[in-house]
């Protein structure tokens, strides 16, 4: 759980989602608590640095992303996810998170609430004692994949720190089209570079306490939540009424924004069953089982593909 817990305020915030990852999902994707394969190198940071584009910024962008890297307290590099869907839907979560917050809402497999306070902003808390905003800086995207650059201020207050912790982030965010499966679906590769800046006596907490701990649940929950999207992305394609049902639940959500997720998610793969596909609880089974808290799972784990 505490890998959960300090995720969210340490790399503000992964679009607010690095506070969706349940304790039993992290311990499965990094079991030996070893390497994640990600990068703090001085070569990586350079790198990450140059493909900012603070030119195309406003002048108030630009002043926040330079005087965040100019006070970096902690540069990571994470290991590159492949998510399983079109690169549309890809492109419509960055560019509206708070859809896919939504859906973890409606499943209960997440305490996060992002809500919008203007366009290309966001009111984030996790319900574990991180609460602050995210702003939306650049975007472009084109044939090959694309590139978001967020902007977050938030801060801490809980059991991981003897003192309330606060400060700022730059989230570099880039995706381009992977090789598709065996199967021919569309893949995207995503990588995600963070640079987070530590207000005053926090500094020293993040880099002799809490920097490993941070970097690890980071890594884990970029891997979690590639693996929610493609499950999404299939499920909406084998069973779009099915989604469209529970996309109607999303009451956070704008009924046209529920409709375009559902569309993309599904896209020209989609195939409604002749039987008119599962039922609701089903869907909620197959979306929800890796996610839920240890004393749900087993009820979860009762529906499997095919029964």
């Amino acid at each position: 759980m505490t890998a959960r817990r300090i995720a969210l305020w340490g790399l503000v915030l992964l679009w607010g989602w690095s506070g969706f990852l349940p304790a039993r999902a992290a311990d499965r994707s990094n079991p030996r608590g070893g390497l994640d394969g990600g990068s703090s190198s001085r070569e990586a940071r350079q790198r990450a640095v140059e493909a900012l584009p603070v030119d195309s910024m406003s002048d108030a962008g630009r002043h926040a992303v330079e005087e965040c890297l100019r006070r970096t307290t902690l540069y990571r590099r994470l290991p590159t996810a492949t998510i399983g869907c079109d690169a549309a839907l890809l492109d419509f979560v960055l560019a509206k998170p708070e859809t896919l917050v939504d859906v973890w809402r409606v499943l209960g497999i997440s305490r996060l609430t992002l809500d919008p306070t203007g366009p290309g902003q966001w009111r984030l808390a996790d319900g574990y004692g991180t609460a602050g905003s995210v702003r939306l800086l650049h975007r472009e995207r084109n044939d090959r994949g694309g590139l978001y650059v967020f902007h977050g201020r938030g801060g801490y207050s809980g059991p991981l720190s003897p003192r309330d912790l606060s400060g700022s982030c730059v989230i570099l965010v880039r995706y381009a089209r992977a090789v598709p499966d065996d199967d021919g679906r569309p893949r995207q590769t995503v990588q995600i570079d963070a640079f987070l800046d530590v207000d005053g006596l926090g500094l020293e907490i993040v880099t002799r306490t809490l920097q490993p701990l941070i970097v690890r649940s980071a890594a884990a929950n970029l891997h979690e939540i590639g693996l929610f999207v493609s499950q999404f992305a299939a499920a909406a394609a084998r069973n779009p009424a099915g989604v469209a049902r529970l996309a109607d639940r999303m009451t956070r959500t704008k009924p046209e924004d529920r409709q375009a997720l559902v569309a993309l998610a599904g896209g020209s793969r989609a195939t409604p069953m002749r039987d008119g596909g599962l039922g609701d609880d089903a869907v909620q089974a197959e979306l929800a089982a890796r996610w839920l808290p240890a004393d749900e799972a087993a009820i979860a784990g009762a529906w499997q593909p095919g029964r």
